[in-house]
């Protein structure tokens, strides 16, 4: 065994462990269901796609070499060329036309770049308000994509109290935003 959990169960992968590869993807899923909805943009796609991550993941395993790099930077290397894949294969869409006529103009006007950066420091301020255990089990459950087991362990907690957690953890990130809680 060693300190890194996720190269333990490739390794067990690697061996036809169908007990390791349930529990990767209890431990990975939505980490890779995140990077995979940001890179392709489509729900359903990004659905497919990771369950064409998990085959390779289960068809490749053996090719993972610990001493090279961490467990986990290896699943999500997997899951990124699988998305650079996809997107490549996507047909160019309205290729007759200029290029640059079929960007969209995503720059921000001014007023709007304030208003997101008032925003922004309000969210701050309101996670400064939180006790910093439910902060972070926030922070990994919806911006880094942990799992609920994950953050339980992590924080050393029964799974049911991460999720009353996380569900107060919301409402009082909404009270403080100025938003109306509802139970």
């Amino acid at each position: 065994m060693t300190e890194d959990p996720i190269a333990d169960l490739l390794l067990r992968i690697a061996a036809q462990d169908r007990a390791a590869f349930r529990a990767l993807y209890g431990a990975t899923s939505a980490k890779l269901m995140g990077v995979l909805l940001r890179m392709l943009k489509r729900k359903s796609e990004a659905e497919d796609a990771l369950q064409e991550v998990y085959t390779r993941i289960w068809l490749r395993a053996a090719r993972f070499d610990p001493a090279r790099g961490r467990g986990m930077t290896w699943v999500i290397a997997v899951t990124r060329n699988l998305a650079i894949d996809r997107l490549r294969a996507r047909p160019d869409e309205e290729a007759d036309g200029d290029a640059i006529d079929i960007l969209p103009d995503t720059a921000p006007r001014a007023e709007n770049r304030l208003v997101a950066l008032g925003e922004a420091r309000r969210i701050v301020e309101c996670f400064a308000t939180l006790e910093p255990a439910k902060a972070a089990a926030l922070k990994g459950a919806y911006l880094d994509g942990l799992s609920y087991t994950d953050l339980a362990q992590r924080h050393d907690v029964p799974l049911n109290t991460l999720r009353t957690w996380l569900r107060r953890g919301l409402l009082a990130l909404r009270n403080c935003m100025g938003g109306e809680a509802t139970a």
